[in-house]
């Protein structure tokens, strides 16, 4: 028994090491997007998204962020958007203060994890003392394309999806995802440019979250989400979160829906965890 015992050992501790180069590791998606009827002088426009951060874990992931802030920094996009969980501990607010400043001028909205530990209010002031916009049901515009943004929230997908029937805690949670949904769409009522972006948390459609254990689709988006997506032309969806899941897929209506978790990323490509539009 005692070699069998040694060699799991050996392999556990093998698994161990390896997941913690692993978790350094930076690696970069290029995604080229063509948009129909896009003006001239929006052509070559560079988006960057960044998404969970995860600060405040004793992991070299926080190195995978620093390298992709560092990136992301050097080449100067046009834009950086950035779909919350940016702290999983209290503890790293220095260090996401220190990430943020080197990238001005951003758009974020919050994940489930920056509301875990009641961090919320201190988020939203680094986000303003660095300049970033933060992105609540609000929108703004920046060369001529105009943003959208919730965190979005769980309830499952299409005819699965958790209803609002039994008892009140339950109908409390599909509120707040009715909520956050209606949310969206007046804010994608308010804008009035042709090509408009959505930035999310949650993921608005199940193609996006498979890969994950069906068990937890319901936990990582949700598709009441989705339903606004087509009623206001939107060009593109970006969102976090779903740590194992697909890189993008498509709404009911065509749209295109890009998910960029940091734990995602870093499994898919070899040198930078965040994407790259380039519109």
């Amino acid at each position: 028994m005692k070699k069998p015992l040694g060699t799991l050992a050996s392999l556990a501790l093998g698994a161990a090491v390896w997941g913690h180069f692993e978790a350094g590791w930076v690696r970069m998606r290029s995604i080229p997007v063509t948009i129909p009827g896009l003006p001239e002088e929006l052509d070559g426009l560079r988006f960057v998204h960044l998404s969970d951060f995860h600060l405040g874990f004793p992991s070299r992931g926080e190195l995978a962020v620093e390298r992709a802030i560092e990136w992301t920094a050097a080449r100067e996009p046009d834009l950086v958007l950035i779909t919350g969980d940016l702290l999983s501990r209290p503890g790293a607010e220095g260090k996401l203060r220190e990430l943020l400043e080197r990238v001005p001028g951003s758009l974020a909205v919050l994940g489930n994890h920056d509301f875990e530990s009641s961090q919320q209010g201190e988020i939203r002031t680094i986000l303003a003392d660095t300049g970033v916009a933060f992105l609540d049901g609000d929108t703004t515009e920046i060369l001529g394309i105009g943003f959208a943004g919730v965190k979005g929230f769980a309830g499952g997908f299409g005819r699965r999806a958790l209803g609002p029937w039994g008892e009140d805690i339950i109908k409390s949670f599909v509120r707040e995802a009715v909520e956050e949904a209606l949310k969206l769409e007046s804010a994608l009522a308010r804008l009035r440019t042709d090509k408009k972006i959505v930035v999310l948390h949650y993921a608005p459609i199940e193609a996006t979250v498979e890969g994950e254990p069906r068990e937890i689709y319901p936990y990582l988006g949700c598709s009441r989400l989705e339903e606004p997506l087509g009623r206001y032309r939107v060009t593109a969806v970006l969102h976090g979160h779903v740590h194992n899941g697909a890189p993008e897929g498509r709404t009911s209506n065509d749209v295109p829906v890009y998910n960029v978790a940091l734990p995602l990323m870093r499994k898919l490509t070899p040198q930078h965890p965040f994407l790259i539009l380039d519109v």
